[in-house]
């Protein structure tokens, strides 16, 4: 298939890309803008550069301070905010009266939440998930899984996982072999390697030292070394609308504060891109 032009990718519409490619949302858990952008501008994290549009990171707010309350905006349509005074168009909006952010190339769906509006358009909906909010193992730990046909969580895909994101990849790469090739594919999927602890991805670092912004950054590159295989695979089968963007940042140490669940720049702040992965040729 024709790899769309700048623009196409840029301001997409998704009411043409809906029902036509396979949609792909990566949530890369806690990663901080700052950090971000410092690793694609040296050069640290090429398979993920090569897709952002100028090989740099959109600066975009958060919709929520923690996994959990981004990720009920972000399935209802409210992903990351573009930086500056708005409306800006949404790429996906549920039916809401008086919606400002409502543009023509917006994908409106009368369900409450976007996995159900695609399930609705005739998508499979797979969720591997990572942070323990997708894991399954009690009431809370089930919503948001809950909303997908198809859920994945074990401890190998979790934060304690040293080679998390491997296994994350390997399972969304059986996933997509699995599904009939005329079907429609919106694959999720929650990388839980940036989020602390994260210490183990750099070198010489301890569980005792704890984690760091040096130890994130590590984190993101193990991500990129793997990422490029999950793009492979969401491209295998026809183009890929491939959305990639932290759910919310994390401090370590500004202003005294550790983690998250507060307000502070460097949990508000977010890298966000969405580009277009060509299909088979």
């Amino acid at each position: 298939m024709p790899r769309p032009d700048q623009r196409t990718a840029v301001h997409p519409d998704m009411t043409a890309v809906v029902g036509s490619d396979d949609i792909l949302l990566v949530t890369l858990d806690t990663l901080r803008y700052d950090v971000a952008c410092e690793l694609a501008a040296a050069g640290r994290i090429p398979n993920l550069a090569r897709h952002l549009p100028g090989g740099r990171w959109e600066q975009r707010h958060a919709p929520g301070s923690f996994t959990y309350a981004a990720h009920q905006a972000i399935f209802a349509g409210f992903l990351p905010t573009p930086v500056g005074p708005g409306p800006h168009p949404r790429l996906f909006a549920a039916e809401f009266g008086g919606s400002e952010s409502t543009a023509a190339g917006t994908f409106v769906f009368p369900e409450s939440n976007l996995v159900a509006g695609l399930t609705a358009a005739g998508y499979h909906t797979a969720c591997i998930g990572g942070v323990g909010f997708f894991n399954r193992r009690g009431a809370l730990g089930s919503v948001l899984p809950g909303l997908f046909a198809e859920a994945h969580w074990s401890p190998e895909l979790g934060v304690t996982s040293p080679t998390s994101f491997e296994a994350q990849v390997e399972l969304a790469a059986r996933v997509v072999a699995g599904l009939p090739a005329e079907r429609r594919l919106f694959l999720f999927v929650n990388v839980s390697a940036l989020h602390q602890p994260n210490w183990f991805y750099a070198a010489g670092a301890t569980a005792d030292a704890g984690d760091t912004r040096a130890t994130h950054a590590a984190a993101l590159e193990y991500v990129d070394r793997h990422i490029g295989r999950l793009f492979a695979a969401m491209a295998s089968r026809r183009r890929c609308f491939a959305i990639v963007c932290s759910d919310h940042g994390t401090a370590y140490g500004e202003d005294g504060y550790t983690g998250h669940r507060l307000a502070h720049p460097v949990v508000w702040t977010v890298p966000y891109a969405h580009f277009f992965l060509a299909g088979p040729r």
